[in-house]
């Protein structure tokens, strides 16, 4: 094979585990906001906040890697999104900096605590809700003429894609929740566990319903799954959902494996993510934009290849060390603040 189709390959496996990434580790963060409203009050919420407090926004590191590769990469993918999901991206991005803004001023602040903590609360939700849009509307397909996008201001608005907005949420939450199993003890780590097992079954519930409204959408993402003996082939994928679920429902309310719901929360957002890309490919912009038809030049990919050999170690180094750092439990009179 010649560079042309494997360059595009790797650049889209690099967007792919950027993305992956960061809605691992930010997703539990913004889980946490979600879950800010649940604390039994301001010390508690503090504690929430001190679990994620020293490597939060180094988690932004993979919202940008992504944009950047998508960009440099894909041009044309990136200039259809953001055509296309301009007013849900815009939405994401102000979220993002309000969470992030509020997460350090509610530690300074004095009168005014439980306004930032709302709008630590506040800035979560939407931020989670606008990436689950933004991820419905990319699936789900967007119309276009000649390599253009042909729709509305709000094309992207659709059952479907709030549909994706409400699991994300929900997913996050869990995310939060298994997050807090993990790093706290006492009261907040109960809480912690009451809220994870009905929100594995909501987030398997909103898996179930995606799934089965995915064969009917113009973009043919579930086309590949039913295509020959393919099924047979991909079927491990929703079978090992449905038993991580039943795991991590399992694991929710066991003392002393602290680690596991997490791990098995970590391992719910693979599998679908996994599922997802099956059912894309080779598609980067459904339903007809392929890989190769929206990639940069081979000279420029080649040359950011380069960089991101460098670069991509430095990244995983640091985030690794980072975790290591700060791991152990956050009790309710410690924190970084």
């Amino acid at each position: 094979m010649d560079m042309e189709t494997v360059l595009p390959v790797i650049w889209f496996g690099v967007i792919g585990f950027g993305v992956l990434m960061y809605v691992l580790l930010d997703g539990f963060v913004l889980g946490l906001g979600i879950l800010a409203p649940f604390a039994d009050d301001g010390h508690q919420l503090d504690q929430m906040m001190n679990t994620a407090a020293p490597i939060w926004d180094g988690n932004e590191t993979w919202l940008v890697l992504g944009g950047v590769a998508l960009l440099a990469a894909f041009p044309a993918a990136y200039a259809l999104v953001l055509s296309a999901l301009y007013l849900p991206v815009l939405l994401m991005l102000i979220a993002l900096i309000f969470r992030g803004v509020a997460f350090e001023f509610r530690f300074k602040a004095r009168r005014a605590r439980r306004f930032w903590g709302g709008a630590f609360a506040v800035g979560s939700l939407l931020a989670t809700f606008a990436q689950g849009v933004i991820l419905g509307a990319l699936v789900e397909g967007m119309p276009l003429q000649e390599g253009r996008y042909v729709g509305g201001a709000l094309g992207w608005f659709s059952p479907f894609s709030m549909l994706t907005g409400m699991a994300v949420v929900f997913g996050y939450a869990l995310l939060g929740s298994t997050w807090l199993i993990l790093k706290t003890e006492g009261r907040l780590q109960q809480i912690a566990r009451t809220l994870t097992r009905p929100l594995v079954l909501v987030v398997a519930a909103f898996m179930g319903l995606v799934s089965a409204w995915l064969p009917f959408l113009e973009s043919q993402v579930m086309e590949r799954w039913f295509e020959g003996n393919n099924f047979l082939w991909l079927s491990p994928v929703p079978l090992l959902v449905l038993a991580n679920a039943v795991l991590l429902w399992r694991a929710a309310m066991r003392e002393g494996r602290d680690a596991t719901p997490f791990l098995l929360t970590l391992c719910f957002f693979f599998l679908g993510f996994v599922g997802l890309v099956l059912g894309m490919w080779p598609n980067i912009v459904p339903p007809t934009l392929s890989i190769w038809e929206a990639s940069s030049p081979t000279s420029s990919q080649g040359f950011l290849l380069v960089g991101l050999v460098v670069l991509l170690p430095l990244i995983l180094g640091y985030t690794g060390w980072s975790y290591y750092v700060f791991r152990g439990k956050i009790g309710s009179d410690s924190g970084y603040h």
